[in-house]
């Protein structure tokens, strides 16, 4: 497929494909290899919610992203997987051999009684194994969900129960930098209250000692090591879910983004080729986990679609020292560099020489994910990883939206650090007030939507279709909501200024407020709860917990500890909260309503700016919040 090569052709694409966007779409989706041609491309509303793209076209990604490469490039590097070690020998594996491993893996589902619908929860580490198990799903039309594996025993069942996954695939444990993560036993835990389970596949991974549950627990390379290497592609519509991946939101539990497998893997290709200006033999590495949605995208399909080289990378930015990014990208003479600002903050704390003993002269594009990334950090990562000579794209996009949606195009696009700058050709974005009205022209601000759809974006929350429409498409008619807020500069690029829901982002990974509330509150001797976030120097934004106990319990560290200990044990340990005030109310309106905007400020120490206290039904709690914010635990 032939990108994008100038700044005036991505104007001349744009416009084609806001004038007439079937046609667009069709002729991108034309490219690849289809078992059967749609009738109709693009069916929509957004009032119900419902999207169809490319209907009654039939077809398997897998094909698209490994045997249509058979052809042309059997020999070349898929995939590069670097351990979390750097004793350990890194691993390559051809088209040829990815396609092999993921016919063997997929028979192995077909023998373990997987058929297409079937969902199959993945809890692994950034292994072969998980990318071999992620395709052989797809392949054979099993819908899987990838549970990121930081998450809790709890979290993981909840996922699985959710989505009533009959096969569970995990490991018998990895380690993440010095930390070893018990898999096996988090799995079991978990497994304990999820009834529609009927297998757990053990990839030996680490080769710990496991306890093996007879008649459930099956070793993985049992199970693959002797398969056929060959096994036909199940044909699928355009409109089948592809996966499942669940996201944080504003209220309760965590939703199951539903992925289709036509509109995804039209937009994933098209997105990973022209946002990163991909060419040939380009050695590319995204350094998320495939537990999050830029690893399906861009480390699994995106890339894989393009026929490209992705590097698969189990270990940690600062493990076992912080110049390890730097290491591997000259080792690999990697091209492509993306990655979260959080990840760029950690490094730029540490000292310089962790980057410049190493040689990144192999590097043309970098780029940013998770969160809007903020200027020091910018203007860090341009000066010292890509010497003021590489391209530097900010990308915004959402689990949501299933690829990039706005992003500079890599050496097109003039930069301006913090800007996302422009929206890719068939993303039409639009800026509203708090009544829904679009707001025109430039140099303004308001909330974040989109106006048509687009092939990637999300169908439905599994099971609740009502809840996919209240949460998406009920704030604003006829629009898609971001639940960010955004900036419009004088020429029109967009500047994402943070999510304006109760949903925070740490790290780039997204967590509902609601969620860590219900956590807090379960636990023992705890009343009641309020969360928000606040400014953290690392993770972008932190979590900040007001919690009322029962009797008289003043801040302490033990207290502390051991709501952190448990928010791990229900959540897991990215929604462990940074800091702990115990508070002996909360400022509520004559209706309840907690005043959260209040609380955001306190927790920023913003103190001169609380608004107008009148309307609380007891304003006093305010000055005793603020008087105690220092005995924070």
């Amino acid at each position: 497929m032939k990108k994008i090569d100038s700044f005036e052709e991505y104007q001349e694409q744009y416009e084609k494909s806001i004038e007439n966007p079937e046609q667009f779409w069709s002729d991108i989706a034309d490219t690849f290899n289809w078992k059967k041609k749609w009738e109709k491309i693009l069916d929509w509303n957004f009032s119900e919610p419902n999207v169809n793209w490319f209907k009654g076209g039939k077809l398997n990604i897998t094909e698209n992203c490994l045997d249509r490469h058979l052809k042309t490039q059997p020999n070349k590097t898929a995939i590069i997987w670097e351990p979390n070690n750097p004793n350990d020998a890194h691993k390559t594996v051809t088209y040829k051999e990815l396609h092999e491993e993921v016919n063997k893996t997929a028979n192995a589902l077909k023998n373990l009684g997987v058929n297409k619908g079937d969902r199959v929860c993945l809890y692994m580490p950034m292994s072969l194994e998980l990318s071999y198990t992620v395709l052989a799903c797809a392949r054979i039309g099993a819908i899987h969900s990838v549970v990121f594996a930081g998450f809790s025993a709890k979290s993981l069942a909840d996922r699985i129960n959710d989505a009533s996954c009959e096969l569970l695939i995990t490991a018998d444990g990895f380690y993440r930098g010095k930390k070893y993560i018990d898999l096996k036993q988090i799995a079991d835990e978990a497994l304990e209250i999820t009834p529609s389970i009927k297998h757990s596949l053990i990839l030996k991974h680490s080769n710990m000692d496991v306890t093996m549950k007879q008649g459930r627990d099956l070793w993985f390379h049992e199970q693959v090591n002797y398969q056929s290497t060959e096994c036909e592609a199940t044909t699928m519509d355009a409109e089948d879910p592809l996966f499942i991946l669940y996201t944080s939101g504003s209220t309760g539990t965590p939703k199951g983004v539903v992925h289709s497998t036509g509109g995804y893997m039209v937009y994933a290709e098209y997105s990973f080729r022209n946002v990163f200006q991909y060419e040939e033999n380009d050695i590319y590495w995204c350094t998320a986990d495939i537990g999050w949605i830029t690893g399906h995208t861009y480390i699994v399909y995106g890339p894989l679609l393009a026929g490209a080289t992705t590097v698969l990378f189990e270990g940690t930015p600062t493990y076992p020292n912080p110049g390890r990014f730097w290491e591997i990208v000259e080792k690999l003479k990697v091209n492509t560099f993306y990655t979260a600002p959080t990840a760029i903050r950690a490094l730029q704390a540490c000292e310089i020489e962790n980057v410049t003993r190493y040689n990144l002269s192999s590097l043309k594009t970098l780029g940013s994910v998770g969160e809007p990334i903020n200027e020091e950090a910018w203007q860090w990562y341009y000066k010292h990883i890509g010497k003021e000579k590489c391209a530097l794209v900010d990308t915004w996009w959402q689990t949501e939206t299933g690829g990039i949606m706005i992003s500079p195009l890599a050496g097109i696009t003039k930069e301006k650090p913090t800007f996302a700058t422009y929206p890719l050709p068939g993303i039409q974005p639009v800026l509203v007030d708090e009544k829904g009205n679009i707001i025109e022209g430039n140099n303004v601000e308001g909330n974040l939507c989109i106006k048509f759809p687009w092939p990637s974006m999300i169908r439905t929350t599994w099971g609740d279709h009502e809840r996919c429409k209240n949460t998406y498409f009920s704030t604003y008619k006829n629009m898609y909501f971001t639940g960010d807020g955004c900036k419009r500069d004088e020429n029109g690029m967009y500047r994402i200024t943070g999510r304006v829901d109760d949903v925070i982002n740490v790290s780039g990974h997204r967590i509902g407020t609601a969620e860590v509330e219900n956590a807090i509150n379960s636990f023992e001797g705890v009343v009641e709860s309020a969360v928000v976030g606040y400014p953290h120097d690392i993770k972008g934004q932190g979590i900040y917990a007001y919690i009322i106990c029962e009797g008289n319990i003043e801040n302490n560290e033990t207290l502390s500890q051991l709501v952190r200990k448990h928010i791990t044990t229900e959540i897991g340990a990215l929604a462990k909260p940074d800091k702990i005030q115990v508070v002996s109310g909360l400022p509520k309106t004559r209706s309840g309503k907690i005043m959260r905007r209040i609380l955001r400020k306190v927790a920023e120490g913003n103190f001169d700016s609380l608004g107008d206290t009148s309307t609380l039904l007891d304003p006093s709690v305010v000055n005793e919040i603020v008087e105690k914010r220092d005995l924070v635990g």
